[in-house]
């Protein structure tokens, strides 16, 4: 049990990397997907912003927990990364396998919610929460950036 409870104090890295990954990388692939129109071009850029993005937001983890005394700086960075980066391997890997940004972006909406769902779920058995409220917030959170992304990568592709 105490190796659990000392576990759980790393939650909120894991949900930082997580979180982050989701929001961010889905509305980059969603503005990337009606600005660019190429899946294997979208999935190659969308790979590097996401681990270029996983180092930061593990770097900020680390700056960040070096100021919580309960933290072990190196570990919550790694579990930020971590998370981070198996996001955006989940969420790249459809622009990566079809051709059709419809598709692709529509796999990549699904697996988003999946992904919230799962880990909402989680910790709201862990922490004995209303998993409807954590799952509305998340999912709300990520498809107001999805939106926001996809009107600016249809702006920018008459633009441009």
């Amino acid at each position: 049990m105490y190796l659990v409870k000392k576990e759980q104090s790393y939650k909120g890295a894991v949900v930082l990397g997580l979180n982050d990954a989701l929001v961010e990388l889905s509305g980059a692939l969603v503005g990337l997907s009606f600005a660019l129109a190429e899946t294997t071009l979208i999935a190659t850029v969308g790979l590097i912003t996401g681990f270029a993005a996983a180092l930061s937001m593990a770097a900020s983890e680390y700056l960040s927990a070096k100021e919580d005394k309960h933290k072990n700086p190196v570990k919550a960075s790694v579990y930020t990364g971590i998370a981070y980066i198996i996001a955006v391997l989940i969420l790249v890997a459809p622009y990566f396998i079809f051709s059709d940004i419809y598709t692709s972006t529509a796999i990549m909406s699904c697996l988003v919610v999946v992904i919230i769902a799962s880990y909402t779920g989680y910790v709201s058995r862990v922490e004995n929460k209303s998993f409807k409220r954590k799952f509305i917030e998340m999912f709300s959170i990520t498809f107001t950036v999805s939106i926001i992304s996809f009107l600016f990568g249809t702006l920018v592709k008459r633009i441009v």
